[in-house]
């Protein structure tokens, strides 16, 4: 695909689901370490969310990162707004900020 139709195909799967994660791996197999501890804290607070295996096309894994203008993966978007990597949402969740967040945008939780 040219780098326009990546584009386009993130920014379509981003705006298709509530909460998507692009990821490494898949939630029942995450392929990396930061994947796997996102995945942990989504399932804890039993948000439903799909995701995209970065590493089953190298366009997109590459394409993900200039779509976002962000180094690494995973990526989660919730409501097509790109919310951060593992760093910030490991601390988003630690301190009891994406619950609510969560919750402010509609999604349903725990």
């Amino acid at each position: 695909m040219a780098n326009n139709e990546i584009q386009d195909w993130i920014r379509n799967q981003i705006s298709s689901n509530e909460v998507l994660l692009f990821m490494k791996g898949s939630p029942e197999q995450p392929q990396c370490g930061f994947s796997g501890q996102v995945v942990q804290m989504l399932n804890y607070l039993q948000v439903d969310f799909n995701s995209v295996n970065v590493l089953a096309d190298e366009e997109i894994r590459s394409g993900i990162k200039e779509f976002s203008n962000w180094p690494t993966v995973p990526q989660l978007y919730v409501k097509s707004e790109f919310v951060g990597g593992a760093d910030i949402i490991k601390e988003m969740f630690q301190e009891d900020e994406l619950l609510d967040f969560f919750k402010d945008k509609g999604i349903k939780t725990k």
